[in-house]
């Protein structure tokens, strides 16, 4: 039996009896077969290596420039406007912004009967983007008779402060308002305001969201638990920060991931960087490696090749995905595996650097269209990440000499601030996301406070070590899948994926039936009082 297939039969004996009667024929899913979702949080760490100091990786964005197909045909939405408030927390008369959100009611059953409303944390990126690639949503939306909305996050594709992306990143006071708590009002301000206008205030609302979104989708549903009477946050690494989690983790798993494919290609990654850093001390050493790695423009420093490469092998094991996707780029299944056979399997007497460049073409070159690339795109326009990394989203890491393939390096908060202070002119707060979101003892404050959060991870994922793996309570739910990859499952279903993976969706449907059945439930109770 397909996959796809099984989940709808998994669906028809979870969904409530009366929603699917409630359902017309016409909405009952298609097999879906379309891209998916997922987020790149780019790396966010500070590196500081001897005997050499290393430049920032998060200052750069190395993505090779692709054609992105924002709108497959079967998603259909409305684009609206919503003029947002600058500043959430202060009441100067400071000029509003036109929030893009993207909107859905063609399965809604209407505020008459509390039909749900799904709502995707937009996170940093175009929204469309994200719609796009988080096909899980929109597999459900006829399921439950629910509205779908991807509002974007301030700051990115075009919901821009002051008029424009020149005046929203001008310097430090207009980017003041770049915060992970305006981006939650913004998203609470929105849907309240939707479901006034509709009518449609009993509606219950699920958050979706996929890595920082997913880290959104839980936050929200602890700051504002009247807003949304659940989320599903997939690949949220809210752990990540001061020492909750060990600072070598996210390079580890990395590693590992190249490890169990093949050791030898894992060695080879490891010996590379001691072979780039000598060559590149070499006259002409920098053209040399230009050359070899067949970049577009002069290679200012061998960090920066540093810092391609080591954001390609984070990427790819993020994305290690068990079928063919374009979501950060174009890739075969399991790309890992192919970056290593292109490594390992070169002929004989190939040198390091030209089997590295044969494996991580895999990632910046699948289809073999790129003459040459540059080391700081950014074609999903994720730039202000940047700030916000060098503010509140501080991600402590560091790299361990016996167990990563990347070089050795520590931890340096004096360096990370001082590389911020030159960018921005700001002073990073390491310790704020902790004190606003919590943290420490998360175990003890989310099962005292929380409820209706599912934890989703796959231990592909290097942002998995940030995030809740266990079960907190009956009703804070961790999903963990030894195969999966970054959001996997906010994916769109296809006919290719695993039957763990179809599990796996299944479950999360059937806790999600759960909030809204109790929610109806009490609901109705209060009613007929």
């Amino acid at each position: 039996m397909k996959p796809h297939l099984l989940l709808l039969l998994l669906l028809h004996f979870t969904l409530p009896t009366t929603l699917l009667l409630l359902l017309p024929t016409a909405t009952m899913p298609k097999p879906p077969f379309s891209l998916s979702l997922a987020l790149s949080l780019t790396l966010a760490a500070l590196l500081s290596s001897s005997p050499e100091s290393r430049r920032l990786p998060f200052l750069r964005k190395p993505f090779h420039k692709t054609q992105n197909n924002l709108t497959p045909n079967n998603y259909t939405y409305e684009i609206r406007y919503f003029q947002q408030t600058l500043d959430h927390f202060t009441f100067q008369n400071l000029p509003k912004f036109p929030q893009r959100y993207l909107i859905n009611t063609h399965h809604w059953l209407g505020p008459s009967r509390m039909a749900p409303i799904f709502l995707y944390c937009g996170n940093e990126g175009d929204i469309e983007w994200f719609a796009a690639n988080t096909g899980f949503v929109w597999d459900l939306a006829p399921l439950f008779g629910a509205m779908v909305i991807f509002p974007e996050h301030r700051y990115y594709g075009e919901s821009m402060p002051y008029g424009s992306w020149d005046e929203a990143y001008k310097n430090a006071s207009t980017l003041a308002h770049l915060t992970a708590e305006q981006a939650l009002a913004d998203f609470a301000v929105l849907i309240t305001d939707l479901k006034r206008n509709l009518s449609a205030e009993a509606s219950p609302v699920i958050l979706f969201g996929g890595s920082y979104g997913g880290m959104l989708a839980a936050w929200m549903r602890l700051k504002y638990p009247h807003i949304a009477i659940g989320s599903l946050a997939s690949s949220a690494p809210i752990l990540q920060f001061e020492d909750i989690v060990p600072l070598e983790t996210f390079y580890n798993i990395v590693s590992n991931d190249f490890r169990r494919e093949s050791t030898s290609c894992f060695n080879t990654i490891k010996k590379s960087w001691d072979v780039i850093t000598s060559v590149g001390r070499k006259v002409n050493g920098l053209d040399h490696l230009a050359k070899t790695f067949h970049l577009c423009g002069k290679l200012e420093s061998s960090d920066d090749l540093f810092d391609w490469l080591e954001s390609a092998y984070s990427d790819l094991a993020m994305v290690d995905y068990p079928y063919p996707t374009e979501f950060l780029m174009p890739l075969p299944a399991y790309p890992i595996k192919e970056v290593c056979k292109k490594i390992d399997n070169s002929a004989e007497g190939t040198n390091v650097l030209d089997r590295i460049f044969k494996g991580v073409s895999v990632y910046y070159n699948y289809t073999g269209k790129a003459e040459c690339f540059e080391l700081d795109d950014d074609p999903h326009g994720m730039s202000g990440w940047d700030w916000q990394a060098c503010t509140e989203m501080v991600m402590p890491m560091s790299s361990s000499k016996n167990s990563s393939m990347f070089p050795e390096w520590e931890y340096n908060y004096t360096s990370y601030a001082e590389e911020c202070r030159n960018e921005f002119g700001v002073t990073p707060r390491p310790t704020w996301i902790t004190t606003e979101f919590g943290g420490h003892n998360y175990k003890s404050v989310f099962g005292t406070f929380g409820s209706n959060i599912i934890f989703s991870n796959g231990l592909l994922d290097p942002w998995s070590g940030g995030s809740v793996k266990e079960n907190i309570s009956d009703s804070i739910i961790a999903l963990v899948t030894k195969e999966g990859a970054h959001h996997l499952d906010l994916r769109a279903a296809t006919a290719d994926d695993p039957d763990w993976l179809v599990e796996q969706r299944a479950s999360e449907v059937k806790l999600m039936k759960g909030w809204i059945d109790e929610y109806h439930t009490t609901k109705k109770a209060v009613f007929n009082m």
